[in-house]
């Protein structure tokens, strides 16, 4: 199967996302040049390796909640590691206004 070409201007458009900030799907797929494929960007970050160390925590969805279903080892692995950048979570959530890149 082939990459979508794509994926690559995802990963640089995510790596590129601060410490300590988050950033939307949608927020993505513009910073990455294909506005309008927030999906997209879901699909390439969920076919990342189990190891990666492209900052993949850092998006979450547009009304500011962490996308995974609550309590699942990816929830909660990524609250575990937007808290160690001091971004607060409450409830899933995460304040756009004051963490936003």
């Amino acid at each position: 199967m082939a990459q979508n070409p794509a994926y690559e201007m995802i990963w640089h458009a995510v790596a590129a996302i601060p410490e300590g900030r988050v950033a939307t799907y949608g927020q993505v797929a513009q910073m990455a040049g294909v506005p309008g494929a927030a999906r997209m960007v879901g699909r390439c970050l969920s076919q990342l390796p189990k190891d990666t160390q492209l900052p993949w925590f850092r998006v979450i969805n547009a009304s500011g909640r962490i996308s995974m279903p609550v309590g699942s080892e990816g929830y909660l692995r990524q609250v575990e590691l937007l808290q160690e950048e001091g971004v607060a979570v409450l409830n899933g959530r995460i304040s756009l206004a004051k963490f936003r890149f």
